[in-house]
């Protein structure tokens, strides 16, 4: 009579991978100090794990989409502005924002007004 020996397998070098940051597939692996998903075929930098990302300001729109730093964005909603009789009016474009940590988390230059802080709820990106 024979034994079998169904001892479970060591883990290989595959789970401490990060996951793929395009289909979060977590069958990732490392080729020449590049992190290689086999599912999708995105290629990644090693080094870009997310120790480095977590860190990382990410600001979402009304709709939910990720800004950066140099977007367009439009209003969804007329703004009030303190101190002044004027308004934001709904669809006005503003051009090259930039994010700040913060309640209002967009810094950016708008025509008419001058330097302005916006929240990101009340813009979408264009």
């Amino acid at each position: 009579m024979a034994f079998f020996n169904f001892a479970t397998p060591k883990k290989s070098n595959m789970s401490q991978l990060p996951p793929c940051p395009v289909c979060n597939s977590e069958y990732a692996y490392e080729m020449n100090n590049v992190l290689v998903c086999p599912e999708c075929g995105n290629e990644w930098a090693a080094a870009t794990t997310e120790d480095e990302t977590a860190g990382a300001l990410v600001v979402k729109d009304a709709n939910g989409n990720i800004l950066a730093d140099g977007d367009s964005v439009v209003t969804i909603k007329t703004l009030p502005v303190k101190g002044s009789s004027q308004s934001i009016k709904a669809g006005t474009k503003v051009k090259n924002i930039r994010l700040v940590e913060g309640d209002h988390n967009i810094d950016c230059k708008i025509d008419g007004f001058g330097a302005m802080a916006l929240k990101s709820e009340f813009v979408k990106k264009a």
